[in-house]
């Protein structure tokens, strides 16, 4: 599945009105809540905090607010953008500061998109896949072929210990 890498945080300030994203990547719905919790409390000044994330293998926990703002003007958005990127394991929180210039439905909407675009790109997309780890030892002579059949066959060799034998 595909995800982002780290936090990361991005502002994006259109006319007057300041819009700070944050993200993380979580696992479940608990630690997204937590998340959002934390900006909320360290935000707690601004005009608005509007969350949204998604969690699971399979997208299946979705859940956005709007945070006061009028209906559908910033929580949909911000969660429609995070399915269109085919994302999960993600929390996003767009701190607003409302900087008294009113944008308008359309224009809220189009800031908290692409504020949540920003902190998206700060944070980095990755894809996160499923894997083993397995711990072999061989003699020295088999280890130029297993280093050729790794890298024929996508897998990667880990720290490599080098003793009487080769682990």
């Amino acid at each position: 599945y595909r995800s982002v890498y780290e936090y990361g945080e991005a502002e994006y300030v259109i006319e007057k009105p300041r819009f700070i994203a944050h993200v993380s990547p979580v696992e479940t719905p608990e630690e997204a809540r937590l998340f959002i919790a934390g900006i909320k409390e360290k935000y707690k000044d601004a005009t608005h905090n509007v969350p949204a994330f998604v969690c699971g293998a399979g997208s299946e926990h979705q859940w956005a607010s709007d945070d006061g703002e009028p209906q559908g003007t910033s929580g949909m958005p911000v969660l429609k953008l995070i399915t269109a990127e085919e994302l999960t394991n993600v929390a996003i929180v767009i701190t607003r500061y409302f900087g008294g210039i009113k944008l308008g439905t359309g224009g809220l909407a189009r800031a908290y998109t692409h504020a949540a675009k920003l902190g998206i790109e700060a944070a980095g997309i990755c894809d996160v896949k499923e894997s083993t780890l397995l711990k072999y030892s061989f003699d020295y002579t088999y280890l130029s072929k297993i280093t050729n059949y790794a890298s024929d066959r996508g897998f990667d060799l880990g720290d490599i210990e080098y003793t009487d034998s080769v682990s």
